[in-house]
């Protein structure tokens, strides 16, 4: 019987004293000892020891790491059978279903939810192995477990919007409110210099004139008599206007003498006028000398409060400026972390990265420093304020490898990159290592689980998804399944003027049509940030 025959990756019950033993065969050999080829014996296999069946107190079997009764010489060993393997996995409620087991495609497949997410987890996987629908199991699953915990998705492509129905909320540059003031230092540096190094001259200007921009908004609003002016930096999440931001660096240019040191003051407000002017960063920039402090309204867009309905916030990133999407990231992980901080962990949050490779790269010198940081905190305290982490990478061997051992659960998916398995191997266990040797022959869908959410290592098959529930690129999804129609001048004039529409310096495209206004085609842009008041221009014009 081929589902009965002792392999690689196969567990055994070996009967000792006071329990049942479970061992999983890591080799099988035909190189013999002697005395087993006398005694018959034509074949041996290495077993590691994982776990043992006890009788708890009301004499049941039940399973447990580790093993306090060890085998003897002579005791019986047989194949797990299905009794057995369903011990094994039963997590006593605390489970979550994910697929079926492969040693038994007619048993569910378990994971101990509180464990995985309190200790967070990582999916590991080349592209077309399923990596994304395996996702999509696991947080369908977790909400269907833990209703009371917000889901943060930072979706690189934009493939989830759709498989979360109404229990989601899809966050993108048209809907997105993030104001600049709520970017820290070094992430509104990166803004500015559009992901490159600022200058010594420019950066300096910017750490003086920002608390005193905060200072005096503060000072214009009407609560805000004080005795003692409030000492802001940098970094302090207050808002304020762009407006008398750039009237500050315009007053410092106008004291000076120097030439060289007026270029440098001009050169910066034509960066800050080049971004502000940009429709791509109206997100930040929308309103940006209204004022009003929005980051109550700001936290409850990003993390759900209240919920409503919807406990998961999928961020599609593919509309964002590339040169911007880091700092993004790195803001939304910094107040997801620190939003548990000074809640207390009142409201758990699970943040999910995908592409994690990018953001928290093994090479120190590649991406930004911040952004992976704010992943590594996560990584390393969110549990204690109830921040967790859920990383993604087909990657593995470019992602931070002290973030990834934060990781205690991970499920490995088709992996035929050698670097790629040896930062798995190092991550797991020696037992569970064997196993990936296997992991280039994994087909679609199919996983090693291993770590604190599962009871032993485990390959499994992620259960199939409804094709409505499937994780689909929203290119592919709106473009129309005739690839082979005639493409026609009318055509090509559209993809023209959606394609310089995404840099059109007007709030919002307009047409006329009998007297009535229409907003742009689908997939316009549908904002674009207000023009700065006439003086800023005056100061950027004299200049």
């Amino acid at each position: 019987d081929a589902s009965h025959r002792a392999t690689v990756g196969t567990f055994l019950a070996i009967r000792a004293a006071r329990s049942f033993v479970i061992g999983m065969i890591t080799e099988v050999s035909v190189q013999t000892l002697s005395i087993a080829r006398e005694q018959g014996y034509e074949v041996t296999a290495v077993i590691d020891l994982v776990g043992e069946l006890l009788l708890d107190r009301e004499g049941a079997l039940c399973f447990q790491r580790g093993v306090t009764n060890y085998p003897a010489i002579g005791d019986p060993a047989s194949l797990m059978g299905n009794e057995e393997l369903r011990l094994v996995h039963a997590l006593a409620g605390e489970g979550m279903e994910i697929g079926q087991l492969h040693q038994d495609l007619g048993l569910p497949a378990y994971v101990h939810v509180d464990e995985m997410l309190s200790k967070h987890f990582a999916v590991l996987g080349t592209t077309g192995v399923g990596k994304s629908s395996g996702v999509a199991v696991l947080l369908h699953a977790i909400m269907e477990k833990r209703p009371d915990l917000r889901i943060f998705l930072i979706d690189a492509h934009n493939e989830y919007g759709r498989c979360f129905g109404e229990r989601s909320q899809a966050l993108n540059p048209a809907n997105l409110k993030l104001p600049f003031w709520l970017f820290n230092f070094e992430e509104f540096i990166d803004v500015v210099f559009r992901g490159r190094p600022g200058t010594d001259e420019e950066i300096e200007i910017l750490s003086e004139v920002i608390p005193q921009a905060k200072r005096m908004y503060s000072q214009t609003r009407e609560r805000s008599i004080r005795s003692v002016e409030p000492g802001y930096t940098v970094d302090t999440p207050v808002p304020y206007r762009l407006s008398d931001f750039v009237a500050l660096i315009d007053e410092r240019m106008g004291k000076l003498e120097n030439r060289s040191a007026r270029t440098t003051h001009a050169k910066l407000l034509s960066r800050i006028g080049s971004i502000c002017d940009d429709p791509r960063y109206a997100f930040m920039f929308e309103n940006a000398n209204v004022g009003g402090d929005t980051m109550a309204a700001v936290l409850g867009q990003l993390f759900r409060l209240p919920t409503n309905g919807k406990p998961m916030t999928i961020m599609q990133l593919a509309g964002f400026p590339a040169e911007v999407v880091d700092s993004v990231v790195s803001v939304l992980g910094r107040m997801a972390f620190d939003f548990g901080l000074w809640s207390d962990g009142a409201l758990p949050i699970l943040f999910v990265c995908e592409e994690a490779h990018r953001y928290a790269s093994a090479n120190q010198k590649v991406g930004f420093g911040p952004t992976r940081r704010a992943i590594s905190r996560i990584a390393k305290e969110g549990r204690k304020y109830g921040v967790f982490l859920g990383l993604i990478s087909q990657r593995p061997a470019e992602l931070d490898p002290t973030i990834l051992s934060q990781c205690s659960t991970l499920f490995v998916m088709r992996m035929a990159n050698e670097n790629d398995q040896n930062i798995v191997r190092s991550a797991v266990s020696d037992a569970a290592g064997s196993l990936l040797a296997f992991v280039p022959a994994l087909g679609t869908r199919e996983v090693f689980a291993f770590g604190e959410g599962v009871p032993i290592p485990t390959r499994l098959k992620f259960r199939a998804l409804p094709k409505e529930k499937l994780p689909t690129s929203e290119a592919v999804a709106n473009a129309s399944a005739d690839f082979g129609r005639t493409v026609d001048q009318h055509f090509i004039d559209v993809v023209i003027d959606r394609w310089r529409g995404a840099t059109l310096n007007n709030r919002l495209r307009m047409v006329e049509d009998n007297g009535q206004t229409a907003t742009a085609a689908p997939g316009a842009p549908a904002a674009a940030p207000r023009p700065l008041d006439p003086d800023r221009y005056r100061i950027l014009k004299k200049n």
